[in-house]
This record gives C-alpha cells, sequence and structure tokens, in this order.
C-alpha cells in the first residue's frame, strides 16, 4: 500500500525545517528507524553532505538515522533497501535530470508502491505528480524526460501564491502560468499554499493543513478545496 506525505514546503515562515510536519512525520515514519534522503535538488547550490546534515539533525529528534543516496555506489539498489524516503526540495530540473542519471526515479516508483513510505516536499513533492511541468523553478539544466513518477494521477505546483490584493506587480502569476499549462495539457492541477500537504495511504488522498487547495482543471473555473477534503476522486 502506498504512504505518501506529498508537502508544498519544508520549512514555514517563522518556523524551523520541517517543525511543522514533526507530528504527521512521527505518525508516518513510526515503524522506521532509518531513512533514505534523496538531496540531488540542492536548494541554493547546497552540498549533498550539507543537505543531508539538515535532515539528519531533524530526524535525530524523531529517533530515525539518515543517509543521504549519494553516499551509496549503487544509489538505485540503495533506494529498492531502503527503509524510508525522502526527496527534499530545490531545483526541480536538477532533481529530475539526477534521478534519470542514476535510476533512482524508476526505484523510488517501485519502492512506494511496494509500501516504502515517502516524504516529498517541494521539488520532491512536484515528482509525485504525473509530470513535472508546473514546476516553478528555473530550467537550469535539461533532464531527458519531463514524465516523472505518477504517484498520484494529476500534477502538483508546490508554494502556490495567490495574488496579493492591491499589489502593483504586472507580471504572471501562478493561476496565469497554470491556465498556460492547460492550454496544451489536461491533467488536473493541484495549487497546494505553504503548510498545506496531501496524506496518501493506498488510493485515498487526503488534504491536510489549515489552508485550502486551488484546484485547477482544463476547461474549468479554478476551485477551493477546504483543508481536509477528500482528494480520491481527482483524476
Amino acid at each position: 500500500m502506498k504512504k505518501l506525505i506529498i508537502a508544498s514546503t519544508s520549512t514555514l515562515h517563522g518556523g524551523n525545517y520541517l517543525e511543522y510536519l514533526a507530528p504527521a512525520l512521527k505518525e508516518h515514519f513510526k515503524d522506521c528507524g532509518s531513512l533514505l534522503f534523496i538531496p540531488y535538488a540542492r536548494p541554493g547550490g547546497i552540498s549533498h553532505d550539507d543537505y543531508t546534515k539538515r535532515v539528519a539533525n531533524f530526524f535525530a529528534g524523531l529517533g530515525i538515522s539518515v543517509k543521504g543516496v549519494h553516499e551509496f555506489e549503487n544509489p538505485a539498489e540503495a533506494v529498492a533497501n531502503a527503509e524510508a524516503l525522502f526527496t527534499g526540495g530545490g531545483n526541480t530540473f536538477l532533481l529530475v535530470s539526477q534521478l534519470y542519471k542514476t535510476g533512482v526515479m524508476t526505484a523510488i516508483e517501485n519502492a512506494v508502491k511496494n509500501g516504502t513510505p515517502y516524504l516529498g516536499s517541494s521539488a520532491g513533492s512536484n515528482i509525485c505528480g504525473l509530470t513535472m511541468q508546473t514546476t516553478n523553478d528555473m530550467p537550469i539544466v535539461y533532464p531527458p524526460s519531463f514524465k516523472t513518477l505518477g504517484l498520484v494521477p494529476f500534477n502538483l505546483n508546490p508554494h502556490y501564491l495567490d495574488p496579493q490584493q492591491g499589489s502593483t506587480h504586472m507580471g504572471e502569476t501562478r493561476e496565469t502560468r497554470i491556465k498556460e499549462f492547460h492550454q496544451f495539457n489536461t491533467p488536473p492541477v493541484l495549487g497546494l499554499r505553504e503548510g498545506s500537504w496531501l496524506d496518501i495511504k493506498g488510493n485515498t488522498v487526503l488534504l491536510k493543513g489549515d489552508l485550502p487547495a486551488r484546484l485547477f482543471r482544463q476547461g474549468k473555473e479554478p476551485e477551493e478545496l477546504e483543508a481536509g477534503s477528500d482528494l480520491s476522486w481527482l483524476r
């Protein structure tokens, strides 16, 4: 049975790394003594080792040891043998490129479908959708494909931002960009605001956190889905 937490972000303004998710993660990883971290997205160019240390410091408080997938000679094999998986945020183009290069993309998909608990934040959440085409990131490298894990039957837009009332900014909004996506692509897109996450067990998808999510479907007006909603119907 699939067991995932797909979070919009790792850190809320004014909070510490993964702090707001701690109660959910304690339950999610309750049967796990170790976790394999996938640091390929490298936010701000942080090294794989330093990124992994940041994650290890948090999970030590839950009694879970952490190693980075980059520490293994065979990363795909390490994923297959992992008790639990976490893919962190950063640049989605870089992440997807490295996942294909190392064979870890397929390894994650197989592991999660076989029941390995998974956590994704930001870019690590983006890849849970059908494609990475609704990322907010700059294309700093060229991945071999936009296709991603397909662990949920729709696309995701983490860090979803609403237009600010009274703002003089004349650039594109997130809503505009997603509507452009739907000119050429049919999958629904779920805009996850910071502080929201999806809790997935098997085929059940629940929206958690205090904020609604914004759902975009081709040819339809966007709609708000309240916190606590069951999104298992979404295809």
